[in-house]
């Protein structure tokens, strides 16, 4: 039995700890055989050790990945933070930044939509960055187009009111349906759909795909709160106590 744990403490070792050292290279071919077959009769005896070693590793691994994660805000700050064309709503001189990769199409990024809402009204300190980040077909492509159109020919305040209307509408986002979008809200729907063809438009989408792609962004909606980067839908509750942690509040 103490060759038994001891085989088997050997075997947790070198899956939780790097810096273990054992130099099986030196034992022979019967005694790595034996070794084999009593790691092999502890862990089937006793499966938590793999559940405990496994643990372990999750935890090293998000602990990494929180780590890449912030390296990788900090490296494209400039970018994230004042890149001079993103969307910005909330208040301009919040204490909490808060940037969120976004695709009209998204189920998800509409489901957040009301709640990233509510979050910035109803705490009034919170500064949202909206970044158009079209990934799911030619409709999220349209759409990010036009809304950028928008800006490019009314101003940020129309952009902001394209995009809530962008992100709650059901129909195709086909160009006659936009257009009509446009015309409801007061717009000059033509100039937007002339603007679309602007070259500036297709730089943010193509500058917004790059920062994607360096943050190692693959999905929407992705959030950024300070130096923590979120991947897919969080729930007000959970933003809100994040924003809270961001504060020293927690």
């Amino acid at each position: 039995m103490t060759r038994l744990v001891s085989a088997a403490a050997i075997a947790l070792g070198l899956a939780t700890a790097p810096a273990f050292s054992f130099d099986i290279e030196s034992m022979s071919e019967d005694e790595r055989a034996t070794f084999r077959e009593e790691i092999r009769a502890y862990l089937l005896e006793n499966p938590e050790v793999l559940m405990e070693a496994i643990g372990v590793l999750e935890n090293r691994q998000a602990e990494q990945q929180v780590a890449d994660d912030q390296a990788m805000v900090e490296n494209n700050a400039n970018a994230l933070l004042d890149d001079g064309y993103s969307l910005v709503v909330g208040n301009p001189e919040g204490d909490v930044t808060i940037v969120e990769f976004v695709d009209y199409r998204c189920g998800y990024c509409r489901k957040a939509f009301p709640e990233v809402n509510a979050l910035v009204e109803e705490d009034g300190n919170i500064r949202l960055i909206y970044k158009e980040f079209p990934i799911l077909g030619p409709e999220s492509l349209t759409s990010s187009k036009f809304a950028i159109a928008t800006n490019l020919v009314a101003g940020e305040e129309a952009y902001a009111r394209m995009h809530d209307e962008l992100m709650n509408l059901r129909a195709n986002a086909t160009e006659e349906v936009l257009a009509r979008l446009a015309d409801d809200m007061g717009l000059d729907s033509a100039a937007i759909l002339a603007a679309m063809d602007d070259p500036e438009v297709e730089r943010q989408i193509a500058e917004n795909h790059a920062l994607g792609q360096a943050l190692q962004i693959s999905g929407t909606p992705t959030f950024v709160f300070g130096d923590q980067m979120v991947r897919g839908y969080v729930p007000i509750d959970a933003m809100k106590e994040i924003v809270e942690e961001l504060r020293g509040e927690g």
